[in-house]
This record gives C-alpha cells, sequence and structure tokens, in this order.
C-alpha cells in the first residue's frame, strides 16, 4: 500500500488538474507516479517539464525507455521497471532489449554507451570518469546528447525516488528488480 495515497484526479488540488489531465491525454491513463505526485502541483510541474522537454531532444524514443529501465533497475524501483517495460514496448523496444537495458546492456553499439554511462552516473553519483565520457566519444555522442543523457538518468532518479520511497501502488504489469534492495 502506498504511503501517499494516489489522488482521484477529480479530487486533485487545483494546479495540478490540468497537469493530470495532459498526461491522461498523454498516455491515455493516468499512471500512480502522476497520481501520488498530484499531492505536489509544484514537483509534478518540474517532474512533467523535464521529462516534456528531454522528450523534444536528440535521443529518441526507445533510447530514452531503455535509459529508463537501466535506471530503474539500479535503484531497484519496480514501478519504474513495471512502467517502463511497458513503455519501452510501445517504443519499439523488444523482451530482449528490454531485459538487456537493465542490465546497461545493448547489442548496438551506440545504446551500449549510452546506457554504460547512464548507469555510471547512477552508480558514481554523477561523478564520471574520463574513461566513462571516453566510452560516449567512442560512440560519436555529441556533448548536447551527453547531457541529455545526465538529463535523462536524473529524471529517472527522481521517479525512482519517488516511487521507492513513497511504495506507490504498481498500476502496470509487475517487474521485479533483480537487485538487491537497500535495508
Amino acid at each position: 500500500m502506498s504511503r501517499i495515497p494516489a489522488v482521484d484526479p477529480a479530487e486533485a488540488p487545483a494546479a495540478s488538474k490540468p497537469l493530470l489531465d495532459a498526461v491522461h491525454a498523454s498516455l491515455g491513463i493516468t499512471p500512480n507516479l502522476f497520481r501520488v505526485t498530484a499531492h505536489s502541483p509544484e514537483t509534478l510541474e518540474g517532474l512533467l517539464g523535464l521529462n516534456g522537454a528531454l522528450s523534444r531532444g536528440r535521443l529518441n524514443a526507445a533510447e530514452r525507455e531503455a535509459i529508463a529501465l537501466g535506471v530503474a533497475e539500479a535503484n531497484a524501483c519496480d514501478y519504474c521497471l513495471s512502467a517502463h517495460t511497458v513503455l519501452g514496448g510501445g517504443a519499439g523496444l523488444s523482451e530482449i532489449e528490454i531485459n538487456a537495458a537493465r542490465r546497461a546492456e545493448a547489442a548496438d553499439p551506440r545504446l551500449a554507451a549510452i546506457l554504460q554511462f547512464a548507469r555510471a552516473v547512477v552508480l558514481k553519483r554523477g561523478h564520471v570518469s574520463d574513461a566513462d565520457v571516453t566510452l560516449l566519444r567512442g560512440a560519436s555522442i555529441s556533448d548536447a546528447e551527453l547531457l541529455e543523457i545526465v538529463g535523462n538518468t536524473v529524471l529517472n532518479i527522481l521517479t525512482n525516488y519517488i516511487n521507492n520511497a513513497v511504495e506507490t501502488e504498481i498500476d502496470f504489469p509487475r517487474v521485479r528488480a533483480e537487485v538487491e534492495k537497500a535495508a
């Protein structure tokens, strides 16, 4: 059971209602992550604003979903693993690609470099090494794309931490992290 209840969109704070309406219009549903976050219109606005801005960037939907899967696995976020397994499939990732992304792996060298760098950002708390950056350079990742990888990683850390902290009720087919959760 969630530590913070998901709000009924019809009863959400006034500033959250149009944001939840936009989520519903975009996805056809209003996932519990957004319904929980709606308690704080400012947090919801920040989350959606960053997501919207990054969706217009250079990384394509499949790359962004693969990052989300790798970050969720690293942070042991079952909610985000469950959601992004569905969303990743919608972005064109196969089941094999979804499972590989969770391990920061990909058959495509560009995507493999992106995922390894995103994992390094998570595990090293942003203190990546020259070798981590060189890996991206070897995959012809631009400066703008490097920054978008960091941005997408941070966006997913935000959602992972919200869901892990409040134990958001999973409203997608459940997928469990393979990494051990912190005590």
